[in-house]
């Protein structure tokens, strides 16, 4: 499928940003923009990131040391 392209920090950071964003739109507090962190939890959880690929931004180090 996709290459693995998120790793260490980017991924805890997606991971707390997206859970944040969820659990802010569900308690009321910022609307319905809050479901917009289902997208970095999701890219968070599944290690790839559409985005990157496209650019060509990779912060995983196990790819990093194959190459």
């Amino acid at each position: 499928m996709f290459a693995t392209n998120v790793g260490g920090l980017d991924r805890v950071l997606r991971i707390a940003v997206g859970l944040l964003l969820i659990v802010a739109a569900l308690a009321g507090w910022i609307g319905v923009w809050g479901w917009i962190g289902v997208l970095p939890l999701a890219t968070g959880l599944l290690r790839t990131c559409p985005a990157y690929s496209l650019l060509g931004v990779n912060t995983c180090p196990a790819d990093s040391k194959r190459a």
